[in-house]
């Protein structure tokens, strides 16, 4: 049996929950599926649904972060699948992130760079070919 079976759900914080839904939508093409309220003060969390395997996108007001939790910049990368690492780097940074990491190729097939979000999350793309090759196994497209 497997411990790690598969990407959940990722968190992000956001001092500013509104501004990051609103990034975030325009930067997915798609609205949030799920927002909770928060004690009636707006939105507390919001859920986006993405990627082959609605994988979760969950952004979190930042008052609720765990005790402890750094408030700096950065923190752990998740690397998303992405066709086309250069063109999905310029759409991230015209829609204002910050660049972390630009175009790196890691070995054949496998190319990353990485950005700092309007909130203050990194947020890593990656063409990925052994991505490519699970999700052509799962659809019989080998």
């Amino acid at each position: 049996m497997t411990l790690l079976r598969g990407m959940s759900t990722i968190s992000l914080w956001a001092d500013d929950l509104r501004a990051a839904t609103r990034w975030y939508a325009e930067l997915l093409g798609v609205e949030p599926y799920f927002s909770s309220e928060a004690a009636g003060r707006g939105p507390g969390y919001v859920e986006f649904r993405l990627g082959d395997y609605q994988h979760e996108l969950g952004i979190i007001d930042r008052r609720f972060a765990p005790p402890g939790l750094a408030t700096n910049r950065g923190g752990a990368i998740l690397y998303w699948h992405v066709d086309d690492v250069a063109g999905a780097l310029a759409r991230l940074l015209a829609l204002g992130a910050e660049p972390l990491e630009g175009v790196t190729e890691r070995g054949p097939g496998f190319v990353t760079a990485s950005v700092i979000d309007p909130f203050g999350n990194v947020l890593g793309i990656m063409f990925n070919r052994h991505y490519l090759d699970v999700l052509g196994a799962r659809h019989g497209s080998r």
